[in-house]
């Protein structure tokens, strides 16, 4: 493996270009060498290796509790469908789209997640309860995230 020479100048330029389009993440490649630039964590990573590359799931898709994981309720958990920035109601100081303990119907929507200036509604995948809603409003969301829990 080769040493990799960290280029602080275009760390910067890749950071300017986060700021300048909305995104959470850019990376480039050049051979085996990778730049990886994050607003999502506190993550820049250089690395001198192939990147995998992982598979995504159905947008909002419901995903089956885990078992491992004792402090969440049971229920329906809706995930996140992309990196973004949920928002809870439509309009900053509006009225929340739903509160735990809210009855839903499947298709109702249960917030927002802003990826690139795009706001996506999050559906219901069921009609049930509101048990927990893991999420506050302008959190930075990962990919597969827990967003609400429906019982």
């Amino acid at each position: 493996m080769s040493a990799f020479k960290i280029d602080e100048e275009a760390i910067r330029k890749l950071a300017t270009i986060l700021n300048d389009t909305g995104l959470v993440e850019v990376e480039v490649k050049s051979g085996e060498n990778v730049l990886r630039v994050s607003k999502a964590g506190t993550v820049v990573q250089a690395a001198a290796a192939p990147v995998a590359v992982q598979a995504q799931a159905t947008a909002g898709a419901p995903t089956a509790m885990p078992a491992a994981n004792s402090d969440l309720p049971a229920g329906t958990q809706v995930t996140s469908p992309m990196v973004g920035t949920t928002y809870l109601s439509a309009s900053p100081g509006a009225a929340p789209f739903v509160k735990v303990g809210d009855t839903v119907k499947e298709g109702d929507t249960l917030l927002i997640v802003e990826a690139m200036k795009v706001m996506n509604p999050i559906k219901a995948p069921k009609g049930g309860k509101i048990v927990r809603i893991m999420v506050s409003d302008a959190q930075p969301v990962e990919f597969g995230e827990v967003l609400v829990i429906i019982g």
